[in-house]
């Protein structure tokens, strides 16, 4: 990690081999058949170094080399299929002696090879045996190789640095000084990653080389500029040409078209476009395409679909990247139907799309939650030799982490990996991201991937797992973060301290939030509406309605405008405290003040109206809704199936259900439970069954709390039929005590459920299970659930990481640390995440109970399934050990992590150091 430290650098202590594997002795006997999906980013077990053979390889092939004949060694077609760019490297950088004719005529057989492909790093190696033997013309054509295979800003970095090294290296410079071609070529490599400071620093090389520009090297430099905008250095440029007694040719003019697009200024760039014919300068389809692109990101499209149509009359036709940009115009612009119409069209008129054409429309699938289908666009670009690129890929990796298929977003890392394509800081912030909304041990296990590949986590990355925690509720580990993004010299933005105040505020730590809020003046960030809502809104929620319309009045005076979310916290706030004339007054201050109501606003005082039994009012509100151009969401009407399903008036509560569906509005599991449990509380358990069916049906998930209501109903219906006193649960809104439900459960009750709905047509699934598995884990009934985990297995059903999660926490709060213990072991087995909280209960557990051995498997254990080392530090040697006074426990863990490569934070470290020695 970056900045990392090791141990030995901030304590001495004795360190203890962790002590032999010790075997479970099996107490929690439930057959569980594990997944055998493997979470292929991160390793099962302990890395293992790669084999022997790969070290030696430039040494083999050293000794090969050495041989006459060497072409002909039997060895050779064995090692072909392993030697990579860098064992090349290796081997010219090694043997610096090595015979100039002997390195050439290796280099260009293994060339001609179609695995292979060399590195600027294998050519500056070559490059340099051959400078050394004075092989100076084949040395030249190496050196133009090397500076065209640059393919990325930081190999084209290294080329430049090793090139000007070599330059003004006294004893080379008189025989192989850089020539024109090779300064064009290497400014030309700069350009190409906008690299100006560095073109800047060639040109000016140069001319001190006495190497006289041509009109290559003036239009490179043009069209440098130009890329980033800069037309008036680029025109100094132009003035050299015409200095020169030469004249601006088409790529001249079509640089300076593409400058002044890239500056917004489509007027100067259809000047020079109407005056190239005049100067006598052909167009030709980059100049279209220059002026093509800046009339799409000026959102001009049709005007672009037109100079699109009329590139004929300059005998220029249409190439993949003309075809590509109008494409990406249309698609930014919501014509997505007509883009992906011009896509299938292009091969029809015998330009076939390349991978960026492919990337544009997968991406464009991607943001219209077309994901399945932009997969299958993936298929098609590999089926035509396409290679999809980092971007190509990325754009998959974020289409299926914005709905939640981590799985599917791993494979696409898997197939991205296996096809030589690296991941980029992008790639791991959206996976990141997916995470935190999931698992955000997983998404912090990414963090450490990210800095293992040494690519930099920026503002987006740390903002992500900030979130990520605090969705979680672990507040610590997220201001532990917040601290580690500071020391690693990144700047925490308003999105930052947004998310922070308003977890602080959603705990009841308003003066917390305060203090934060405060403290943002000394940090020299300007509060915007997003942080100064979320602290009236914390502020409505405690009561503190004074305190929220004093921040409502000095955000005003400090120009900073509110939006329809704060003045709805504070409605909401005002309904909370059953004051309605203030909070209708506050919807008419809000209108005053520019801002519409919206649905939020209007489904507010329904929700209170409807509570406070005003049917007729809330109606009115309804129709005000609508009048006013809002659509009513699932939480409007679900409010009225609330009320309605609350004093019994069922008619009504369906006819809302009916009428939202044909608004185009989709029941979430809240409104089905509510109607189930109207049903139930009516005696009516086959409609309550049609509605459980109607869920499944809709791909909605019931909730732990909607399997709880038809339990009661079935206890309720059985103690009926035993004549048996009933439980004490009342229906009436979902006003009843879960717990007890879940208390009188037993394994033949859960039976009924699922032959109950089976019957109606709903198969018992991994969430039925999962959710069951759930609720009675929240009142210790594990050997309910031991029999539901056989249940499961019967059925062929794996059990997922929320049902072993509940399992685990259940076993670590009634301190059955053995079966605790046999549950981690099963979710390890199933590349499954188990918390960190249940860890810490259960190592903390066990050093209760003396089992030190125990522990130090166990936590060995632990540092092998990819978690990041930074969150098990914080979780289970600081909230943990520490926190219980164990400084010395806390200390032989650590030194595990250090035996076994964890690398730490210096801010965890220092927590970690404090903690032992304060204790």
């Amino acid at each position: 990690m970056n900045g990392s430290l090791t141990i030995a650098t901030v304590r001495t202590s004795t360190m203890r081999t962790p002590a032999a594997i010790m075997k479970h002795v099996e107490s929690f006997h439930f057959r569980c058949f594990l997944l055998t999906k493997p979470f292929s980013s991160f390793p099962s077990s302990l890395p293992i170094d790669p084999e022997p053979s790969d070290h030696d390889l430039p040494l083999l092939l050293h000794s090969i080399l050495s041989k006459p004949n060497w072409q002909k060694h039997p060895s050779l077609p064995k090692l072909l299929p392993s030697i990579s760019p860098s064992h090349v490297h290796s081997l010219f950088s090694l043997n610096p002696y090595l015979l100039p004719q002997t390195a050439l005529d290796f280099s260009y057989w293994i060339s001609q090879k179609p695995t292979f492909k060399h590195s600027v790093y294998s050519y500056s190696a070559l490059l340099n045996i051959l400078v050394a033997y004075k092989f100076f013309g084949p040395a030249d054509k190496i050196r133009l190789a090397m500076i065209k295979s640059s393919a990325s800003i930081h190999e084209s970095r290294f080329v430049f640095e090793l090139l000007m090294e070599m330059n003004k290296n006294e004893q080379l410079h008189s025989c192989f000084k850089l020539s024109l071609r090779s300064y064009n070529f290497l400014l030309m490599s700069l350009s190409k990653f906008l690299m100006i400071d560095e073109m800047k620093s060639v040109y000016s090389e140069m001319l001190n080389d006495r190497v006289s520009p041509n009109i290559f090297t003036w239009n490179t430099m043009v069209n440098g500029y130009c890329k980033i905008g800069n037309v008036v250095e680029a025109q100094r440029y132009v003035t050299k040409i015409v200095q020169a007694g030469l004249n601006p040719d088409t790529f001249t003019y079509t640089s300076l078209i593409l400058g002044h697009c890239r500056n917004k200024d489509l007027d100067s760039a259809f000047r020079i476009f109407r005056m190239m014919p005049s100067k006598g300068c052909r167009r030709n389809e980059v100049s279209y395409t220059n002026l093509i692109h800046g009339l799409c990101e000026a959102e001009q499209v049709d005007e672009a679909i037109k100079l699109f149509e009329a590139m004929g009359e300059d005998f220029c036709y249409p190439t993949v990247r003309t075809y590509t940009v109008i494409i990406f115009g249309l698609c930014e612009t919501g014509r997505k139907s007509e883009g992906i119409k011009l896509f299938e069209e292009m091969s029809q008129k015998g330009c076939e799309p390349n991978a960026h054409t492919y990337t544009v429309i997968i991406d464009s699938l991607c943001k219209d939650n077309k994901v399945d289908e932009a997969r299958e666009m993936v298929g098609r670009m590999l089926e035509k030799g396409l290679v999809p690129s980092v971007v190509t890929y990325n754009a998959l990796i974020d289409g299926y982490c914005k709905h939640g298929a981590m799985e599917a977003a791993l494979e696409v890392l898997g197939m991205m990996e296996s096809n030589n394509c690296f991941p980029n800081e992008r790639t791991y912030n959206e996976l990141i991201a997916g995470f935190c909304k999931k698992n955000v041990h997983k998404a912090m296990a990414f963090l450490d991937k990210m800095l293992e590949l040494k690519l930099v986590p920026n503002v987006v990355t740390y903002n992500s797992l900030i979130h990520g925690q605090c969705k979680m509720g672990q507040l610590n580990n997220a201001f532990r973060l917040l601290e580690m993004m500071k020391k690693n010299g990144l700047v925490p933005d308003q999105w930052t301290y947004s998310v922070l105040i308003d977890s602080l505020c959603k705990v009841d730590r308003i003066e917390e939030a305060r203090n934060l809020f405060d403290s943002l003046k000394e940090k020299s960030l300007k509060a915007n509406e997003v942080i100064y809502t979320a602290l009236i809104d914390g502020y409505c929620k405690v009561g503190k309605i004074e305190d929220a319309n004093y921040l409502l009045d000095r955000m005003i005076n400090q120009g900073c405008l509110p939006n329809s979310c704060t003045y709805n916290a504070i409605i909401d706030g005002l309904c909370n405290m059953k004051n309605m004339k203030e909070a209708l007054s506050t919807v008419k201050k809000m209108a005053g003040m520019g801002v519409k109501p919206t649905v939020d606003t209007y489904t507010i005082l329904i929700k209170w109206m409807l509570k406070e039994g005003d049917f007729d009012h809330a109606h009115g509100t309804l129709d005000q809704l609508i009048s006013s151009g809002c659509q009513p969401d699932v939480l409007t009407y679900t409010a009225f199936i609330h009320a309605y399903c609350g004093v019994g008036r069922l008619k009504e509560a369906e006819d809302m259900m009916i009428r939202m569906k044909e608004g185009g509005v989709f029941p979430d599991s809240l409104t089905y439970t509510l109607l189930l449990d109207a049903y139930g509380c009516l005696g009516l358990m086959h409609s309550a069954f049609d509605v459980l069916k109607c869920m499944f049906d809709a791909g909605c998930e019931p909730s732990h709390h909607t399997y709880s209501i038809l339990f009661k109903y079935l206890l309720k219906d059985r103690r009926t039929k035993d004549d048996s006193p009933a439980v004490n649960l009342v229906s009436n809104g979902m006003l009843f005590d879960h717990a007890d439900v879940w208390k009188s459960t037993e394994f033949d009750t859960a039976l009924e459920l699922f032959e109950k709905m089976r019957q109606h047509g709903c198969v018992p699934n991994a969430n039925t299970y999962g959710k069951l598995i759930i609720g009675l884990c929240k009142v210790g009934r594990f050997v309910v659930v031991q029999k539901l985990f056989d249940h499961m297995r019967d059925q062929g059903i794996s059990p997922g990481e929320d049902a072993y999660n509940s399992l685990l926490n259940c076993f670590c709060e009634l301190g059955m640390y053995d079966d605790a213990m046999i549950v981690v072991d099963l979710m390890i087995k199933s590349s499954q995440f188990p918390y960190l909280d249940s860890y810490r209960q259960l190592i903390c557990g066990l050093y209760d109970q003396g089992d030190k051995e125990k522990v130090d498997t166990l936590f060995a254990n632990l540092l092998r399934c990819g978690y990041s080392s930074d969150e098990v530090a914080w979780k289970i040697l600081i909230d943990g050990l520490l926190k219980k006074g164990l400084a010395d426990r806390c200390s032989e863990l650590l030194s595990i992590m250090e035996k076994m490569g964890c690398q730490l934070h210096p801010n965890t470290y220092s927590l970690l150091i404090e903690g032992i020695d304060g204790a």
